[in-house]
């Protein structure tokens, strides 16, 4: 019982530390915490059709056990990156977008790195439970997750809502933002799953701490932007990436 309690203490509690740091890049006009509470519920909640869509693609269609790069690169992006990415798009896009508590741009960063870190404690939390007759393996996986795919599934939400922001408010390019909004993290996505599934070469898997170092270097960077944008005085549409 207590290793259930302290794994998933291990699983859940650096997720919300995220969030709380989420909140906190809205220094003066955060966004409702009620919006922030549902959004990573969504995100713990579209873990199940996720894996449901995966287990297609492994038992149904047989991927990762044939272990060539195509179909490597079929799951990673069209099964594992399109899914998830996909379902934490549609309730930021449909649910959260429309709604006046999307004030700025910076809001949707917040909500889209909510989405996708409720996802990723939910994620974590499944992937040690099944664990629980390996405790070694158990603890050792919960450590590598906790400085990997935490902050890939973060990294990936503070793109889109990035992309999500400047579609918000810039109306004459908002079908552009859209799309590169749900394009943008299902790329990333997929090269960071991709090397890690691929059997080619152990090399290669040195990629995926690669993407995801660029991830985070991009998401910082947006992040940035966006607060810049908020620190403005005058009104204008949001600023690109500017270093």
């Amino acid at each position: 019982m207590l290793d259930l309690l302290l794994l998933s203490s291990l699983a859940i509690l650096p997720s919300l530390l995220l969030i709380f740091l989420l909140y906190g890049l809205s220094y003066k006009a955060p966004p409702p915490v009620s919006l922030m509470l549902i959004a990573s519920l969504f995100g713990v909640i579209s873990t199940y059709p996720a894996i449901k869509m995966e287990e297609f693609g492994i038992y149904d269609l047989g991927m990762l056990l044939q272990g060539d790069l195509w179909t490597s690169f079929t799951f990673s992006f069209l099964i594992v990156a399109f899914s998830e990415e996909t379902l934490k798009y549609i309730f930021l896009r449909y649910y959260l977008y429309p709604k006046k508590e999307f004030a700025v741009p910076l809001d949707g960063i917040v909500y889209a790195g909510c989405i996708g870190l409720g996802f990723a404690a939910a994620e974590n939390f499944l992937y040690l439970v099944i664990r629980l007759d390996d405790l070694e393996q158990a603890y050792s996986l919960a450590y590598r997750r906790m400085f990997t795919a935490l902050p890939a599934h973060a990294a990936f939400g503070i793109v889109m809502g990035y992309f999500m922001g400047l579609a918000r408010f810039q109306a004459k390019r908002e079908v552009l933002f859209l799309l590169l909004a749900l394009l943008f993290p299902i790329i990333l996505h997929g090269l960071y799953d991709f090397f890690i599934f691929q059997k080619l070469s152990k090399v290669l898997t040195i990629f995926t701490e690669i993407t995801l170092a660029i991830s985070l270097l991009l998401g910082a960077f947006m992040i940035r932007a966006h607060r810049h944008y908020k620190r403005r005085t005058e009104k204008g549409p949001p600023p690109f990436i500017e270093l």
